[in-house]
């Protein structure tokens, strides 16, 4: 019998690499694992594994703590008898919410609608009017497994000629855009964000990039836009939205909006959000608009529950039912996790019993990243050879690192790209897991890390990096 081999299997999937979940990250669970097992004796120079790789809040070691609303609401749908069975417990609105939600599912046990709860889609539809002032409808809105869901799906549709379709994509990204890419046989066609200028988008650096790939012989089809930022904390003014409407309008390009980060906001006085979805209806714009949200980012952080959704604006109903197709045949999105965007869109309000502890909760943990991210950004801005950008979005800092030449050359010596030698480093003395720049995207001969504000004991966290990053310096200088 002919054995399946890795070179037998689909060359697609051979060509898609996701650095969060990459290298670093196999090697820090081996390392979580040899501190589990050995106790004292696990030989290593830190005592825990702290995972700065991944926008994950709840996760084991990071422990964001949860919105009580959200559990709550969560545990009635789970098992209904609960209210009676400990009717002190849950406060009437959580109470309320589970038995309006209950009448509209029914066991969340059993499948939805393929697009999701229409009664949910209408909550998200409302969420949206509310915020852009414009009318949303919930035939265009598809709840998803998570924002990533709905992200594959709009690049799985806009490859139309394999090898030759390309979707614009910023550099740095979130490796999902260029992994997804790889899948569906699809161009990533990258433009540089402005480093210098806080990472601001370029509408001179898209269009070059367009010209560049028509003269490749490339048909761009789509332009991403991720805002905040990933892994920047960058957010576009409403001038450069503006302005990347009109370059759609131009050269013919679906927008794709990214806009899971909306609320991770730490400087919202000068640096607001704004919805494309409010610029395209601003603007009276035609173009097609895909905008996506999640439950996983904000400060629910329930990325273990995979619910998000996205809106079409601008699309027509022959390819809003091509999507429903495609979205048909996995049957529909996690029930939970549906439930958890009905929570993200219908939080408590004023007034209501559970509104003190969600706004206490949520006010906490939106001042505790806020401070984070300006402590760490500030104590590497100190350290020889790096900079950072004191991101006013998102969960993450992308800092520039010089590397002196003898550590570049050990990096090729060793088969690595710099940035992911330096990385690997960090794990191995200090047991902070990053991701190297390269696994985002960067300009030649430049070299970056990102790490997540999600950490607790910030102090002792950067301290750590501090520490690592002289040793390091003295040791190839």
């Amino acid at each position: 019998m002919r054995p399946l081999t890795v070179d037998s299997l689909n060359p697609a999937v051979r060509n898609v690499q996701y650095a969060v979940r990459g290298e670093l990250a196999i090697r820090a669970e081996e390392y979580r694992v040899r501190l589990q097992e050995h106790g004292a004796a696990h030989g290593l120079p830190f005592d825990r594994v702290i995972s700065s790789n991944i926008g994950n809040p709840q996760q084991k070691g990071l422990d964001q703590p949860p919105i009580t609303f959200v559990r709550q609401v969560a545990a009635l749908m789970e098992w209904p008898d609960l209210a009676n069975l400990a009717p002190q417990v849950f406060p009437k609105d959580v109470i309320a919410r589970a038995k309006e939600l209950h009448e509209e599912i029914g066991s969340i046990g059993a499948y939805s609608h393929s697009q999701g709860v229409p009664f949910i889609r209408k909550n998200v539809a409302k969420f949206i009017s509310d915020r852009d002032g414009y009318p949303s409808n919930p035939n265009h809105i598809f709840l998803t497994t998570g924002a990533s869901a709905g992200v594959s799906l709009l690049i799985s549709l806009l490859i139309s000629k394999p090898n030759k379709s390309g979707i614009l994509i910023p550099i740095p990204q979130y490796p999902l855009y260029t992994a997804t890419l790889a899948q569906y046989s699809g161009v990533a066609i990258p433009y540089h964000l402005d480093e210098p200028a806080e990472w601001s988008t370029s509408v001179v650096a898209i269009k070059a990039a367009i010209d560049k790939a028509i003269q490749d012989g490339i048909e761009p089809r789509a332009l991403v836009i991720i805002n905040p930022g990933n892994p920047t904390g960058a957010l576009l003014n409403r001038e450069t939205q503006a302005a990347v409407v009109k370059l759609c309008e131009e050269h013919n390009l679906v927008l794709l909006a990214d806009e899971v980060y909306q609320s991770n906001l730490h400087r919202p006085a000068t640096h607001p959000f704004t919805s494309f979805k409010k610029v395209v209806r601003d603007l009276g714009s035609p173009i097609p608009l895909v905008s996506f949200h999640s439950i996983s980012k904000g400060v629910s952080g329930e990325c273990g529950r995979r619910g998000g959704y996205f809106e079409c604006t601008n699309l027509a109903d022959d390819v809003i039912a091509m999507m429903y197709k495609m979205v048909s045949v996995s049957l529909c999105p996690p029930l939970q996790g549906q439930i958890g965007v009905d929570c993200l869109v219908r939080p408590p309000k004023q007034g209501e019993e559970s509104y003190p502890l969600w706004k206490e909760e949520t006010d906490r943990t939106h001042k505790a990243l806020a401070e984070r991210m300006h402590t760490m950004a500030t104590r590497l801005n100190t350290l020889p050879g790096v900079s950072c950008v004191d991101s006013p979005g998102a969960l993450y800092l992308f800092p520039k690192i010089e590397l002196p030449e003898k550590a570049i050359a050990a990096a090729k010596a060793a088969g690595k790209e710099p940035d992911a030698f330096y990385a690997l480093a960090v794990l191995d003395a200090t047991g902070i897991c990053v991701v190297p720049g390269s696994g985002f995207g960067q300009k030649e001969g430049e070299y970056h890390y990102r790490l997540t504000c999600l950490c607790p004991g910030v102090d002792e966290y950067v301290g750590k990096l501090e520490k690592f990053h002289l040793e390091f310096m003295k040791t190839y200088s």
